[in-house]
């Protein structure tokens, strides 16, 4: 016997409309068999649809939370190895640790090698560091240790020129123009004919964007050359491609 359905008013018979599903009269929820009102078209106890007879998942409120906490332990572990990964492959393309690859052999370095070094050994690896760091472009690999590569040298003391020239370098590279200024005029204070002091300030005056005063370190540099060169000093001999550069540029400009 049909009726119509208390849902959609569309003609029904048994015990749920054909049409939109609802309850036609009290009766059961086919998955947890509690009694339905009328019209219903879920289950007010399960959910459960009454035209599918299918459940509806329980809220991440309730019910077993088991499978969504061993989810997220995995999704964890996903997460943690990649950060590893990616870590590891900046590590290899230029990132890499302090003092990592200055050991003899390409080794790396230990604690204990590093405490046992003098300062000069340690601004000496790290001046190496530096300049091989801008040498082959990777300027924020060279920003990171020269500001090291500049402490151990303020730690060994009293600075010769050679150590002035390289401390003018890290500077010049870590865009200290300041520092390397400093160390330009401290030298040149000394001996004002002197090569490296001429050249680290040809290269200050270059990065300081003075045209005038470059001009000027190069004329001079040109002129002390030949009188300077026929000395013995050992800083000469060690910086002469960086002499040797400055004069092929100065005697290109002239």
């Amino acid at each position: 016997m049909s009726t119509a359905c208390p849902r959609c008013g569309e003609a029904a018979s048994g015990k749920f409309c054909s049409n939109c599903g609802s309850s036609l009269g009290a009766s059961a929820c086919p998955q947890c068999h509690s009694a339905l009102k009328a019209g219903a078209q879920f289950c007010q106890n399960c959910g459960s649809s009454m035209a599918t007879g299918a459940a509806v998942p329980a809220p991440l409120g309730g019910g077993n939370r088991l499978p969504w906490i061993v989810a997220g332990i995995a999704l964890v572990g996903v997460m943690a190895l990649v950060l590893v990964q990616t870590a590891s492959k900046k590590d290899e393309g230029g990132s890499v640790a302090p003092f990592a690859g200055s050991a003899p052999a390409g080794g790396m370095l230990s604690a204990a090698d590093i405490a046992n070094m003098s300062p000069q050994e340690k601004s000496d690896r790290l001046f190496n560091r530096v300049m091989m760091y801008a040498s082959e472009g990777k300027r924020d690999s060279a920003a990171i240790f020269a500001p090291m590569a500049i402490q151990s040298f303020d730690m060994i003391g009293t600075l010769g020129v050679h150590q002035r020239f390289d401390v003018g370098l890290v500077a010049l590279v870590s865009g200290d123009l300041v520092r390397a200024k400093i160390e330009a005029e401290t030298i040149l204070k000394q001996n004002p004919n002197d090569l490296l002091g001429l050249t680290l300030a040809i290269r200050v005056a270059e990065a300081s964007g003075n045209s005038a005063a470059r001009g000027d370190y190069e004329k001079r540099l040109i002129a002390a050359e030949p009188a300077e060169r026929k000395s013995t000093r050992q800083e000469y001999v060690d910086h002469g491609n960086d002499i040797d550069a400055a004069l092929k540029e100065a005697r290109a400009r002239k």
